[in-house]
């Protein structure tokens, strides 16, 4: 079985860049990234919403160089969210009855010029939430790497003690996540749990599946229990099996969480899930730097790569 360090390699040459870019693999592409504008995300979403799911879109593209660039990247969150509210996938899901934005947005920090300054990030990232409490909407901030996860929660406590209707993303693999989760309660504000996928040393980070899964377990329960409508995103069938459990043990309701899962990935368990009576968000990636994001998908599943294979050997 290919290992992940080796397709993160061979993803990184060029040639195979240009010939994944190709119109040839790009039916493949689709399967993880449904298109490059807002109006394709805003396709796939109405799609989605149609056959009962909720969504969050998502822009790729991290780490913001220069200021008209984070400025651009901002724009870019303004537009999601007008064409958000006059779409049908802003809409009720049929037989809900719940608060709960139907499809949000989720950013990076870096997105909005984190690595140019603290105040200017946080004024793009304070723009996009008031826009979003025009319509109702919420947005989600992404989780980066631990060296940015002090000032992400100290500005998402910021932001979101003026405007609530913002939160964040906790990462179980992190020695602190514990804490953090009890800042989130003691907040009330939204999160998602997911078990992290960055590079981290022992010092910062748990290094065994184990421990990184029983950390998630731990969390979860905490959140389920004293959290506000926290969001579990985790592909392990395991996992949410325990986390199902759990909660009809503790008779939480199944309108008090909801799974996340990415677009294009275990399609068979976000079904299933859906009609098991569960709130299932599917996370819809779009934008012209995918291409990171693509391979990263690839390393996660190598039989991704072999499933591309055979997809090009039927042409």
């Amino acid at each position: 079985m290919l290992s992940r360090t080796l397709v993160l390699k061979v993803s990184g040459w060029k040639p195979v860049e240009r010939l994944i870019r190709s119109r040839l693999f790009r039916p493949f592409v689709r399967r993880f990234v449904p298109g490059e504008s807002v109006a394709q995300a805003i396709q796939e979403a109405e799609r989605l919403v149609s056959q009962g799911y909720y969504v969050s879109l998502d822009v790729l593209g991290e780490n913001t160089k220069d200021r008209a660039q984070a400025n651009a990247a901002t724009q870019t969150f303004a537009e999601m969210l007008h064409a958000i509210a006059a779409s049908p996938c802003s809409r009720p899901l049929a037989g809900k009855d719940s608060p709960i934005e139907t499809t949000n947005i989720s950013i990076k920090l870096t997105q909005c010029g984190l690595d140019l300054g603290d105040d200017f990030a946080e004024a793009n990232y304070r723009s996009v939430v008031e826009l979003a409490a025009e319509s109702g909407n919420f947005v989600r901030v992404d989780m980066e790497s631990s060296e940015y996860t002090e000032r992400t929660v100290q500005m998402v406590e910021r932001v979101f003690r003026d405007l609530p209707n913002t939160g964040t993303v906790l990462q179980s693999y992190l020695h602190r996540t514990p804490k953090d989760i009890e800042w989130t309660i003691g907040l009330k504000a939204r999160v998602r749990l997911v078990k992290g996928a960055y590079l981290e040393p022992a010092e910062v980070a748990f290094q065994s599946k184990a421990d990184v899964d029983e950390a998630y377990f731990e969390g979860s329960k905490a959140l389920l229990e004293r959290g506000v409508y926290p969001a579990f995103a985790t592909h392990d069938g395991k996992l949410i099996e325990r986390i199902c459990a759990f909660a009809a043990d503790q008779k939480i309701g199944k309108e008090r969480f909801e799974f996340q899962m990415l677009f294009g990935i275990r399609r068979d368990l976000q079904e299933k899930l859906l009609k098991d009576g569960y709130n299932v968000r599917v996370y819809v990636p779009f934008g012209d730097s995918w291409y990171p994001y693509f391979s990263r998908r690839l390393a996660e599943r190598p039989a991704n790569i072999f499933f591309l294979l055979k997809s090009l050997l039927r042409r």
